[in-house]
């Protein structure tokens, strides 16, 4: 059983939660993600992970509530364990040998960007990192951000917090103004990644976009994270997550991300109201 040592909400959708998984976080790395089943009886999900302590054995995630299992996950407290809790998975960032980079992150996607961004800043590249929300209210890790990169870019689309913009329009005129990156690294919503994918093209700046798509046994048996990567079939769980974000077909990843969502509501809906009923 692997215990919540600390549980934490960042904004009223987002949750973070310290995990007891010394053996995960011997060899968790940057990019790489875990499975869990919140108890006997529930669904696997994959999330990525967020931080790791190798000395305290500890994994950090952060989550967003969306659907039935995050919401039970979301009912646990400090003191409480998880069933399973499977990793590290995935492939890990690639870090070595980059001097200067860019780190684009989306709302809950800042919380797969994070472990990169600081990655990058304790092998001693220059990191900037661009971070986005809706408004302020949905800001997370930003003293983080800010303790481990070189510049910190905060946008808003409704100015609350930063600036108000995209955060293609902070690398773009990061671009415009002479910065040269070795590598862009973009996390976030998918219709981000695309374009952020597209402005690093016309400028020929290599670009990788970490994916995540519905995910069920994390080892490549069930194809169910299957994107498509340069006219190839490519699978999120082994091959990625992270791809060369000109080469993915952004189109066909936000297509089949939107074919379940009529389940996760309605799964969702309904652990809401088992919750309440207990309550009462």
């Amino acid at each position: 059983m692997y215990q919540i040592l600390k549980k934490e909400v960042l904004n009223p959708t987002v949750t973070l939660m310290e995990i007891d998984a010394p053996m995960v976080a011997r060899k968790a790395e940057p990019g790489q993600f875990i499975i869990l089943r919140a108890d006997e009886e529930g669904e696997r999900i994959p999330l990525t992970i967020a931080d790791y302590n190798r000395e305290k054995g500890t994994v950090t995630i952060i989550y967003q509530i969306v659907g039935a299992t995050t919401e039970a996950l979301n009912h646990l407290e400090e003191g409480d364990s998880l069933h399973d809790f499977v990793g590290p998975l995935g492939r890990a960032t690639e870090t070595e040998g980059k001097k200067k980079v860019a780190v684009v992150g989306g709302g809950v996607g800042c919380a797969i960007a994070y472990p990169v961004v600081k990655k990058f800043h304790e092998q001693g590249a220059e990191v900037h990192a661009i971070v986005g929300f809706r408004n302020k209210d949905l800001v997370i890790l930003e003293d983080e951000f800010r303790a481990n990169s070189s510049k910190l870019f905060l946008m808003s689309d409704d100015g609350s917090c930063g600036e108000k913009g995209l955060v293609t329009d902070a690398l773009k005129r990061l671009i415009d103004s002479g910065e040269k990156y070795d590598e862009v690294i973009t996390i976030g919503p998918l219709i981000m990644m695309k374009f952020v994918s597209k402005l690093t093209k016309e400028y020929g700046i290599k670009t990788v976009a970490s994916m995540n798509p519905v995910m069920v046994d994390g080892t490549g048996m069930c194809g169910g994270c299957r994107l498509s990567v340069g006219g190839k079939t490519k699978f999120a769980c082994v091959d990625g997550p992270e791809f060369d974000a000109h080469e993915v077909d952004f189109d066909e990843a936000m297509e089949r991300s939107t074919m379940y969502r009529p389940f996760e509501r309605k799964a969702h809906e309904e652990t809401c109201n088992l919750f309440r009923k207990e309550v009462r």
